[in-house]
């Protein structure tokens, strides 16, 4: 078997761009390999057309183009024609992408497509109660409408994406995004840095961390010598127009609150185990995911983890247990589970041993990559 996956990210330097949706992808196709699947990806959308082979996966770098009118419609015209001939040239069998931007609208493809929910624009306008442009809309729900079948992480985006798009008859099946355990290591849970909270994650309004200024200063109200460590790179705000969401942040940090918050930006992706090792909490106070693949990271490193309590979440932590499920605009909770942690060694260390366990049964990579293969056998089976 041969799959394809078109994205607009992955994590690779020659890359611009690496998010949740590249870290998923690198992910599973790594997994798929091992399973004997032959594995392509077409990274559209860069500054210059290149392929190459990488540990025996073969990546298609594709540079955006412009058109005289209508860029929007020619250029996926264009990703169709070029991803065609590989399907030809190298037999691919079927082609995964993300829901996001729509980018499988007006495509003609020559074998199924499948279409994982990454989170659209519009579920991410949903969850926000912000007005979506029309034009995304359209060219997401046309998108969607071109696959044959569905992936979703958890019931919750199922849910909202098929009430969004008004979903029939297609299945959707719920396989989680997992991650390798054996890359995520913590032979040592019980040495960290004492009250040193590290928040993972873009520097946004819906990732929630303009909730952390007043949820940071009520722990150092009980806790002084707590530090935050903010990693991520920065990012507009609708909302206000700024250009810098850091900068929101900073100002709403009184003076002595932001002397212990450090901005490290983005760091490369093989070193951010570092700053969770060294983690005595990490905290997701976000307002919008389809499932959350850093806090499922900090889990696998037995760390425990103070995270939002909408849909999604409950999926993937049992409150109390393997972490903690607060409402970030419940400022007081949030920071009492922080402070929590941090003052009491034995619930700290159990909790993050449980987060290990949950990661290990419900997102081993291992396990979860049979599943993609049984359903991708069962959409070409139907298609034959």
């Amino acid at each position: 078997m041969h799959i394809a996956f078109l994205t607009p990210e992955y994590p690779h330097p020659k890359v611009e761009n690496a998010a949740g949706i590249g870290t998923t992808i690198l992910n599973l196709a790594n997994a798929l390999i091992q399973e004997g699947i032959s594995i392509s990806i077409f990274v559209y959308g860069q500054n210059k057309s290149e392929v190459f082979i990488e540990n025996n996966i073969k990546i298609h770098l594709i540079a955006s183009k412009k058109f005289r009118f209508a860029t929007w419609f020619y250029y996926r015209k264009y990703l169709q024609n070029y991803i065609n001939q590989y399907v030809i040239i190298d037999k691919i069998d079927l082609i995964e992408a993300p829901d996001w931007t729509g980018i499988t609208a007006f495509m003609d493809l020559k074998v199924p497509l499948i279409i994982r929910f990454h989170g659209s624009d519009a579920y991410f306008c949903h969850l926000e109660q912000r007005r979506q442009k029309i034009k995304n809309f359209i060219f997401e729900k046309r998108g969607i409408k071109n696959a044959v079948a569905y992936i979703t992480p958890s019931d919750f985006t199922a849910k909202i994406t098929q009430y969004i798009f008004r979903i029939k008859k297609k299945a959707i099946v719920k396989i989680p995004s997992g991650l390798s355990l054996d890359k995520f290591h913590n032979a040592n849970p019980d040495s960290y840095e004492r009250g040193l909270i590290l928040y993972m994650g873009t520097i946004i309004r819906k990732k929630g961390v303009l909730e952390l200024a007043p949820i940071f200063e009520k722990v150092l109200n009980k806790f002084p010598n707590a530090q935050l460590i903010i990693v991520g790179g920065d990012s507009y705000d609708r909302k206000t127009k700024c250009e810098s969401t850091w900068l929101l942040l900073q100002n709403a940090l009184n003076g002595s609150t932001i002397a212990r918050v450090k901005y490290l930006g983005k760091v490369p992706y093989e070193q951010v185990q570092d700053y969770i090792q060294k983690a005595n909490v990490c905290v997701f106070p976000t307002f919008a995911e389809t499932q959350g693949m850093v806090t499922i990271e900090a889990m696998a490193m037995k760390k425990a983890v103070v995270n939002s309590n909408i849909g999604w979440a409950t999926e993937i932590i049992d409150d109390g247990v393997s972490g903690f499920l607060v409402d970030p605009k419940d400022h007081d909770a949030f920071a009492e589970k922080i402070v929590m942690i941090i003052q009491n060694d034995k619930l700290n260390q159990a909790i993050g041993l449980a987060a290990r366990e949950k990661v290990a049964a419900d997102f081993d990579i291992d396990i979860l990559v049979k599943r993609n293969i049984e359903f991708y056998c069962s959409v070409l089976k139907e298609k034959k």
